[in-house]
């Protein structure tokens, strides 16, 4: 059985996520003062987070075991704050809060995740010479212009159906070495992922690349494990390519109105400057004239 849905059998994901997040947090980041000799408990033991959050260990444990899913707000603000969460991590522990106290809704059926609409394909061509290319709720690609391809050296030499993201940064052996600051990279992959697994656990399409990832990427597994959630945010990449060399990209990112969570994600540079000659040599890697739909 797949370790993420061994996972998924037992407890909660609020639960889970509590018990990533208490792991966590040191002692000494709660103020709390410890004896000599060696913790069993990495970070925080429930007994000291039940206490600074002001509920009994018991409601606690049960919590976190996914026997108890009615805690108020009241608890879940007191319980963020003790484990030290930021803004967006506390507004994902709201929503698996939320989550839990519904018992997981039916799962809608997933909407056609490879339908790419012939009008963002024209605009993707429109886009050239800056890489862009259009990717799925899970990171999927499902349509690149030439740059946009040419920005992951080497998937092309996979089958269209497995190009995501997700998979290149932590399993195509090139990724390392394209993505200079590859750390920061795979952190937001996973952290990206691990939002969604909040809001949609038992979606079929995220639990299979989840699975795939698991087993075959320890980078992955280590990541998956400590509950990090955090927003998108358009930032720069700096990429190190075999054909043309180092430079960095800005990134403009934004959702596709009547979709399933399609976004659109364009890569630009100032022109006349050797980061913008980059990207006019990446658009002529290809001999392609037209967006490469991923998935047909």
């Amino acid at each position: 059985m797949a370790r993420a849905q061994q996972e998924g059998r037992s407890g909660t994901e609020l639960g889970r996520f509590l018990r990533a997040r208490r792991e966590q947090v040191t002692p000494e980041e709660a103020g709390i003062t410890t004896g000599p000799g060696w913790r069993r408990t990495p970070g925080l033991r429930r007994e000291e987070l039940a206490s600074l959050a002001g509920v009994s260990v018991d409601y606690y444990t049960r919590l976190e075991r996914g026997k108890e899913n009615r805690p108020s707000p009241a608890v879940i603000d007191a319980l963020a704050k003790a484990l030290r969460l930021g803004r967006t991590e506390q507004g994902h522990l709201f929503d698996l809060a939320t989550q839990a106290a519904h018992r997981a809704p039916p799962q809608p059926a997933i909407p056609d995740r490879q339908t790419v609409a012939p009008g963002t394909e024209l605009l993707l061509d429109r886009l050239r010479p800056y890489p862009a290319r259009v990717l799925s709720r899970t990171m999927d690609v499902l349509a690149n212009n030439p740059g946009g391809l040419a920005t992951m050296p080497g998937i092309e030499s996979w089958p269209v159906e497995r190009h995501n993201i997700a998979r290149y940064v932590f399993l195509h052996p090139a990724a390392r070495d394209v993505f200079v600051d590859w750390d920061t990279v795979i952190g937001g992959c996973v952290a990206r992922l691990r939002a969604l697994a909040g809001v949609e656990p038992d979606a079929p399409d995220l639990t299979e690349l989840v699975d795939e990832l698991l087993v075959k990427s320890p980078d992955f597994a280590d990541l998956w494990k400590r509950y990090e959630v955090r927003p998108h945010t358009a930032a720069a990449k700096t990429l190190n390519h075999p054909e043309v060399g180092t430079f960095t990209l800005n990134i403009q990112s934004m959702q596709i109105e009547g979709t399933p969570g399609h976004r659109l994600v364009i890569y630009h540079a100032e022109p006349g400057t050797p980061d913008h000659d980059a990207i006019v040599l990446l658009d002529q890697l290809t001999h392609a004239t037209t967006p490469q739909t991923q998935h047909s």
